[in-house]
């Protein structure tokens, strides 16, 4: 059993290191207030060839694993951009991997090469307003037509969806009561998001203003018989391949943001006097920053043995969700001790750890809940009844 970072992936933290130096507190500061996309930020991690860290070097990618891809998350998220630096390029990362499992040759060449430079975005379709974690239940439906499908229904919660040229679409293409299992006939689809045929409304957030989440409104949106991924009916299988690695990147990128928080936390208790001794002379601000630092050390190692299993190729559904919840929770701790650690300074903006307190609800909500993953654990893991 090996601690030791690789040569790639100690090279990975450095360049990345080096990238984010660009961007400081102020960029960020920036994109959250004027709800901006951080573009100049993307347009560098795409000019670096980092989109395509996890996707085949034959279409333009770099061939690394999810390993590398959270190492690479990780950093970006801890180095002050927090989820909205994360989840400007976090779709790449996960996103894609349906194609490259499942998709054709000439649907890898067509598709990845423009994603990977950055000339292309995409956005996820798959929660609808009345299904949310029931995936089986989504109506969206694809009707096919000779060599075409169909598709009307409603998405939410599809992060990016204002920028982005193409959608990675999941929809029914057989009625739930034609089929023995609620996820069969279930079919996805990677197609252009043509706005003639897609409303879309942004949804007001609590936190990350500068990446849009939004609700989607498909009105007979065609698609050709060309943009479906593998089968038909098999949708849900294929979509797996990027739930597990999504899970995976959101708990490094959740413990990248935790460390910067807590970070911060530390800086100030060593500078800020009160009572003629620093604040960090004290147990009541020493203790809670010492178990953050526990609890985020753990769900490294946690988040990082998932990674492993998943780019080894057994299963990881377990780890990756208790790495998701673990860091999750270690993340939101440390923000909410951050504010505390900087006291009445923590509420104010120019500090920035209000900032990453609002945006470490995200890892605990996103893209499946802590209750649900405690559920997933308790059957699969545990053999126990389901519960819902």
């Amino acid at each position: 059993m090996q601690f030791i970072e690789t040569q790639d992936q100690k090279a990975i933290k450095n360049q990345i290191g080096t990238l984010m130096c660009q961007f400081g507190d102020e960029y960020w500061y920036n994109c959250d207030k004027q709800g901006e996309f951080p573009k100049d930020f993307y347009e560098k991690v795409a000019a670096g060839g980092w989109l395509g860290i996890a996707l085949p070097k034959e279409y333009g990618g770099s061939s690394l694993g999810i390993t590398e891809a959270s190492i690479m998350m990780r950093e970006v998220a801890g180095a002050g951009g927090g989820m909205t630096a994360a989840s400007a390029i976090h779709i790449n990362m996960f996103g894609p991997q349906p194609i490259a499992a499942f998709g054709t040759h000439k649907q890898k060449q067509k598709w990845l090469p423009p994603l990977i430079c950055g000339r292309e975005k995409c956005c996820f379709g798959v929660t609808e307003p009345n299904a949310g974690l029931d995936t089986g239940k989504i109506q969206t439906f694809a009707k096919k037509n000779r060599d075409t499908y169909v598709v009307s229904g409603q998405k939410i919660w599809t992060s990016t969806a204002k920028i982005a040229d193409k959608i990675m679409l999941l929809a029914r293409t057989k009625h739930i009561g034609e089929c023995s299992k609620r996820t069969d006939g279930l079919t996805l689809f990677y197609t252009e998001l043509d706005r003639s045929k897609v409303k879309i409304r942004e949804i007001a957030k609590m936190g990350r203003a500068a990446v849009d989440s939004n609700e989607l409104f498909i009105d007979n949106l065609v698609v050709p018989i060309e943009d479906r991924i593998g089968e038909e009916d098999r949708g849900f299988e294929y979509l797996i391949h990027s739930l597990n690695p999504e899970r995976i990147l959101i708990a490094a990128e959740a413990i990248g943001m935790g460390k910067s928080a807590l970070n911060r936390a530390v800086s100030y208790a060593k500078d800020r006097v009160v009572f003629d001794r620093a604040i960090g002379e004290n147990q009541s601000i020493q203790h809670p920053l010492a178990k953050n630092w526990i609890n985020l050390e753990a769900a490294d190692l946690l988040m990082l043995k998932a990674a492993y299993q998943f780019d080894q190729g057994q299963h990881a559904g377990g780890l990756a969700n208790a790495a998701k919840f673990f860091a999750a929770e270690a993340c939101f701790q440390a923000a909410h001790d951050a504010v505390i650690t900087l006291g009445g300074m923590g509420y104010a903006k120019e500090f920035h750890v209000e900032r990453l307190l609002r945006e470490s609800m995200i890892p605990k909500l996103a893209p499946v809940s802590s209750h649900m993953i405690l559920n997933y654990i308790a059957e699969r893991i545990l053999g126990l009844p389901k519960s819902y």
